[in-house]
Protein backbone atom coordinates (compact mmCIF):
# COMPACT_ATOMS: atom_id res chain seq x y z
CA UNK A 1 0.00 0.00 0.00
CA UNK A 2 1.31 3.51 -0.92
CA UNK A 3 2.49 5.70 1.90
CA UNK A 4 2.39 8.97 2.58
CA UNK A 5 5.36 10.55 1.48
CA UNK A 6 8.63 9.34 4.16
CA UNK A 7 11.34 11.17 2.08
CA UNK A 8 13.87 13.68 3.58
CA UNK A 9 13.41 16.93 3.39
CA UNK A 10 16.15 19.72 3.55
CA UNK A 11 15.42 22.09 6.71
CA UNK A 12 15.20 25.86 4.82
CA UNK A 13 15.77 29.11 6.85
CA UNK A 14 12.46 30.70 7.63
CA UNK A 15 13.12 33.99 6.41
CA UNK A 16 14.12 32.26 2.99
CA UNK A 17 10.44 31.04 3.14
CA UNK A 18 9.18 33.67 4.24
CA UNK A 19 10.68 36.03 1.41
CA UNK A 20 10.13 33.71 -1.27
CA UNK A 21 6.78 33.53 -0.51
CA UNK A 22 6.04 36.89 -0.28
CA UNK A 23 7.96 37.95 -3.85
CA UNK A 24 6.64 34.85 -5.56
CA UNK A 25 2.95 35.43 -4.53
CA UNK A 26 3.33 39.51 -5.81
CA UNK A 27 4.84 37.62 -9.00
CA UNK A 28 1.71 35.86 -9.80
CA UNK A 29 -0.78 38.38 -8.68
CA UNK A 30 1.01 40.39 -11.69
CA UNK A 31 0.66 37.33 -13.79
CA UNK A 32 -3.07 37.21 -13.11
CA UNK A 33 -3.36 40.82 -14.17
CA UNK A 34 -1.70 40.59 -17.49
CA UNK A 35 -3.08 37.39 -17.98
CA UNK A 36 -6.79 38.02 -17.62
CA UNK A 37 -6.13 41.45 -19.62
CA UNK A 38 -4.65 39.76 -22.93
CA UNK A 39 -6.40 36.13 -23.21
CA UNK A 40 -7.43 35.44 -26.75
CA UNK A 41 -5.92 38.25 -28.81
CA UNK A 42 -3.48 36.04 -30.78
CA UNK A 43 -0.23 34.50 -31.12
CA UNK A 44 1.96 32.39 -33.73
CA UNK A 45 3.51 28.92 -33.38
CA UNK A 46 7.18 28.92 -31.98
CA UNK A 47 7.94 25.64 -34.51
CA UNK A 48 6.36 23.41 -36.78
CA UNK A 49 6.78 20.24 -34.56
CA UNK A 50 3.43 20.92 -32.92
CA UNK A 51 0.03 23.28 -34.31
CA UNK A 52 -0.38 24.08 -30.39
CA UNK A 53 3.19 24.50 -29.47
CA UNK A 54 2.56 28.39 -28.88
CA UNK A 55 4.44 31.54 -28.08
CA UNK A 56 3.34 34.70 -27.27
CA UNK A 57 4.10 37.99 -26.27
CA UNK A 58 2.49 37.62 -22.79
CA UNK A 59 5.21 34.22 -21.99
CA UNK A 60 8.31 36.07 -23.15
CA UNK A 61 6.72 39.82 -20.79
CA UNK A 62 5.76 38.02 -18.06
CA UNK A 63 8.98 35.67 -17.95
CA UNK A 64 10.96 38.13 -18.33
CA UNK A 65 9.39 40.52 -15.46
CA UNK A 66 9.67 37.23 -13.26
CA UNK A 67 13.29 36.95 -14.05
CA UNK A 68 14.24 40.89 -13.09
CA UNK A 69 11.94 40.59 -9.97
CA UNK A 70 13.79 37.34 -9.09
CA UNK A 71 16.82 38.49 -9.86
CA UNK A 72 17.29 42.26 -8.01
CA UNK A 73 15.16 40.02 -5.08
CA UNK A 74 17.18 36.82 -5.11
CA UNK A 75 20.94 37.63 -6.60
CA UNK A 76 22.76 34.44 -7.17
CA UNK A 77 19.92 32.21 -7.44
CA UNK A 78 19.40 30.90 -11.23
CA UNK A 79 16.25 30.97 -12.85
CA UNK A 80 15.11 28.31 -15.22
CA UNK A 81 12.08 28.93 -17.61
CA UNK A 82 9.97 28.19 -20.71
CA UNK A 83 10.92 30.53 -22.78
CA UNK A 84 14.61 31.89 -22.34
CA UNK A 85 16.51 28.61 -20.57
CA UNK A 86 18.31 28.11 -17.56
CA UNK A 87 20.97 30.21 -15.78
CA UNK A 88 24.48 28.74 -15.73
CA UNK A 89 24.93 26.37 -13.14
CA UNK A 90 21.17 26.08 -12.44
CA UNK A 91 22.00 22.34 -12.38
CA UNK A 92 24.43 22.29 -9.27
CA UNK A 93 23.19 25.74 -7.53
CA UNK A 94 21.58 24.95 -3.97
CA UNK A 95 18.50 26.55 -4.94
CA UNK A 96 16.91 27.65 -8.31
CA UNK A 97 13.47 28.98 -9.07
CA UNK A 98 11.60 27.91 -11.97
CA UNK A 99 8.17 29.75 -13.97
CA UNK A 100 6.08 28.49 -16.52
CA UNK A 101 4.46 32.13 -17.11
CA UNK A 102 1.94 30.71 -19.16
CA UNK A 103 1.22 26.64 -18.89
CA UNK A 104 -1.71 26.25 -21.14
CA UNK A 105 -0.92 28.61 -23.64
CA UNK A 106 -2.95 26.94 -26.25
CA UNK A 107 -5.89 27.75 -24.00
CA UNK A 108 -4.78 31.13 -23.19
CA UNK A 109 -4.58 32.29 -26.74
CA UNK A 110 -8.11 30.63 -28.06
CA UNK A 111 -9.26 32.54 -25.36
CA UNK A 112 -10.43 29.07 -22.87
CA UNK A 113 -10.59 30.11 -19.82
CA UNK A 114 -8.24 27.42 -18.29
CA UNK A 115 -4.42 28.11 -17.79
CA UNK A 116 -1.74 29.08 -14.81
CA UNK A 117 1.43 30.97 -14.10
CA UNK A 118 3.60 28.83 -12.25
CA UNK A 119 6.82 29.59 -9.95
CA UNK A 120 8.61 27.80 -7.49
CA UNK A 121 11.60 27.57 -5.54
CA UNK A 122 13.29 24.50 -5.40
CA UNK A 123 15.98 22.52 -3.89
CA UNK A 124 17.61 19.06 -4.11
CA UNK A 125 14.73 17.48 -2.21
CA UNK A 126 12.17 19.32 -3.97
CA UNK A 127 9.94 22.25 -4.32
CA UNK A 128 10.85 24.96 -1.24
CA UNK A 129 8.22 27.33 -2.36
CA UNK A 130 5.49 27.11 -4.77
CA UNK A 131 2.91 29.38 -6.41
CA UNK A 132 0.29 29.22 -8.72
CA UNK A 133 -1.80 31.60 -10.34
CA UNK A 134 -5.34 30.71 -11.76
CA UNK A 135 -6.56 33.26 -13.30
CA UNK A 136 -9.82 33.42 -14.51
CA UNK A 137 -10.92 31.56 -11.24
CA UNK A 138 -9.53 34.89 -8.85
CA UNK A 139 -7.09 32.35 -7.10
CA UNK A 140 -3.58 32.15 -6.18
CA UNK A 141 -2.16 28.98 -4.57
CA UNK A 142 0.35 28.95 -2.61
CA UNK A 143 2.82 26.26 -0.47
CA UNK A 144 6.29 26.56 1.32
CA UNK A 145 7.87 23.66 3.23
CA UNK A 146 6.60 22.66 6.20
CA UNK A 147 4.04 25.27 6.18
CA UNK A 148 0.96 24.07 4.53
CA UNK A 149 -0.81 24.99 1.16
CA UNK A 150 -3.44 27.63 0.64
CA UNK A 151 -6.10 28.55 -1.63
CA UNK A 152 -6.36 32.63 -1.44
CA UNK A 153 -5.22 32.42 1.91
CA UNK A 154 -7.00 29.58 3.04
CA UNK A 155 -5.54 26.51 4.73
CA UNK A 156 -5.88 23.39 2.29
CA UNK A 157 -5.39 20.17 3.56
CA UNK A 158 -6.92 16.93 1.71
CA UNK A 159 -8.78 13.98 3.32
CA UNK A 160 -8.53 10.27 2.65
CA UNK A 161 -10.61 8.34 -0.22
CA UNK A 162 -12.08 5.25 -0.09
CA UNK A 163 -12.21 4.54 -3.97
CA UNK A 164 -12.42 6.25 -7.32
CA UNK A 165 -15.99 5.18 -8.36
CA UNK A 166 -17.79 8.93 -9.08
CA UNK A 167 -14.15 10.79 -9.02
CA UNK A 168 -12.48 12.99 -11.78
CA UNK A 169 -8.65 11.77 -12.80
CA UNK A 170 -6.80 14.34 -14.66
CA UNK A 171 -4.10 13.97 -17.11
CA UNK A 172 -2.40 15.61 -19.97
CA UNK A 173 -1.44 14.90 -23.62
CA UNK A 174 1.92 14.29 -24.64
CA UNK A 175 3.88 16.70 -27.18
CA UNK A 176 2.85 14.27 -30.09
CA UNK A 177 -0.64 13.47 -28.37
CA UNK A 178 -1.89 11.17 -26.83
CA UNK A 179 0.75 9.15 -24.45
CA UNK A 180 1.08 5.17 -24.99
CA UNK A 181 -2.06 3.51 -23.66
CA UNK A 182 -4.19 6.69 -22.85
CA UNK A 183 -7.21 5.59 -24.50
CA UNK A 184 -7.19 2.16 -22.63
CA UNK A 185 -6.33 4.24 -19.20
CA UNK A 186 -9.43 6.31 -19.69
CA UNK A 187 -11.17 3.21 -20.66
CA UNK A 188 -9.90 1.60 -17.47
CA UNK A 189 -11.24 4.55 -15.60
CA UNK A 190 -14.46 4.19 -16.84
CA UNK A 191 -14.55 0.58 -15.75
CA UNK A 192 -14.12 1.55 -11.99
CA UNK A 193 -16.91 4.28 -12.12
CA UNK A 194 -14.70 7.43 -12.86
CA UNK A 195 -14.24 10.23 -15.56
CA UNK A 196 -10.98 11.13 -17.07
CA UNK A 197 -10.52 15.26 -18.14
CA UNK A 198 -7.34 16.65 -20.11
CA UNK A 199 -7.88 20.07 -19.15
CA UNK A 200 -4.55 21.38 -21.01
CA UNK A 201 -2.90 22.68 -18.11
CA UNK A 202 -0.37 20.58 -16.20
CA UNK A 203 -0.05 23.01 -13.05
CA UNK A 204 -4.07 23.18 -12.69
CA UNK A 205 -4.50 19.50 -13.19
CA UNK A 206 -2.57 18.74 -9.69
CA UNK A 207 -3.95 21.97 -8.18
CA UNK A 208 -7.04 19.78 -9.07
CA UNK A 209 -5.93 16.87 -6.54
CA UNK A 210 -4.42 19.22 -3.91
CA UNK A 211 -7.73 20.94 -3.98
CA UNK A 212 -9.69 17.93 -3.55
CA UNK A 213 -11.68 18.35 -6.60
CA UNK A 214 -9.92 15.27 -8.37
CA UNK A 215 -8.43 12.17 -7.14
CA UNK A 216 -5.82 11.98 -9.22
CA UNK A 217 -3.60 13.43 -11.89
CA UNK A 218 -1.18 11.21 -14.23
CA UNK A 219 1.57 13.14 -16.35
CA UNK A 220 3.43 10.35 -18.70
CA UNK A 221 5.82 13.54 -19.31
CA UNK A 222 6.04 16.93 -18.19
CA UNK A 223 8.63 19.71 -17.95
CA UNK A 224 9.63 20.75 -14.01
CA UNK A 225 8.63 24.52 -14.86
CA UNK A 226 4.91 23.16 -15.64
CA UNK A 227 4.36 21.48 -11.93
CA UNK A 228 6.81 22.69 -9.64
CA UNK A 229 4.41 24.88 -8.29
CA UNK A 230 1.58 22.87 -7.93
CA UNK A 231 3.69 20.04 -6.67
CA UNK A 232 4.58 22.19 -3.74
CA UNK A 233 0.88 22.73 -2.84
CA UNK A 234 0.09 19.22 -3.58
CA UNK A 235 2.62 17.86 -1.44
CA UNK A 236 1.74 20.47 1.55
CA UNK A 237 -1.98 19.86 1.48
CA UNK A 238 -0.89 15.93 1.79
CA UNK A 239 -1.36 14.10 -1.47
CA UNK A 240 0.92 11.50 -2.95
CA UNK A 241 3.47 12.30 -5.28
CA UNK A 242 5.13 9.15 -7.22
CA UNK A 243 7.06 8.18 -10.55
CA UNK A 244 5.45 5.18 -13.13
CA UNK A 245 7.22 3.07 -11.19
CA UNK A 246 5.68 3.79 -8.03
CA UNK A 247 8.76 5.22 -6.32
CA UNK A 248 8.31 8.00 -3.90
CA UNK A 249 10.12 11.18 -5.33
CA UNK A 250 8.65 14.73 -5.42
CA UNK A 251 9.51 15.42 -8.58
CA UNK A 252 9.81 12.52 -10.79
CA UNK A 253 12.25 12.30 -14.07
CA UNK A 254 10.19 9.35 -14.52
CA UNK A 255 6.62 10.20 -15.43
CA UNK A 256 4.48 11.57 -12.53
CA UNK A 257 1.29 10.63 -10.37
CA UNK A 258 -0.42 13.35 -7.72
CA UNK A 259 -3.16 11.42 -6.02
CA UNK A 260 -5.18 11.66 -3.09
CA UNK A 261 -4.80 9.27 0.00
CA UNK A 262 -6.66 5.94 -0.44
CA UNK A 263 -6.78 6.04 -4.34
CA UNK A 264 -2.48 6.37 -5.53
CA UNK A 265 -2.45 2.10 -5.82
CA UNK A 266 -5.61 2.03 -7.91
CA UNK A 267 -4.60 4.79 -10.31
CA UNK A 268 -0.87 3.99 -10.60
CA UNK A 269 -2.32 0.42 -11.38
CA UNK A 270 -4.33 1.54 -14.33
CA UNK A 271 -1.16 3.87 -15.51
CA UNK A 272 0.91 0.64 -15.52
CA UNK A 273 -1.40 -2.05 -16.39
CA UNK A 274 -2.56 0.21 -19.74
CA UNK A 275 1.06 1.75 -20.68
CA UNK A 276 2.68 -1.45 -20.33
CA UNK A 277 4.89 -0.19 -17.52
CA UNK A 278 7.07 -2.47 -15.71
CA UNK A 279 7.37 -2.61 -11.91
Amino acid sequence: MTLLSSRPSRPVEPGLLSRALEVAGRLANDATDVITATAGRGAHPATLDSPFDWVTDTDRILERHTRRVLTAEFPGVPVVGHEFGADHGADVAEYRWVVDSVDGTANYVAGVPWCAYSLALVDASGPVVGVVADPYRAQIYAAARGRGARANGKPVQLTDRRGTAGAIVCTELARKGPWPGMGEFIERAAAAHAGVRVLGSAALSIAQVALGHAAAAVLHSYHEWDVAGSVAMAIEAGAVVLDKHGEDAALPTDGLLVAAPGVADEVLGWWQETAGIST
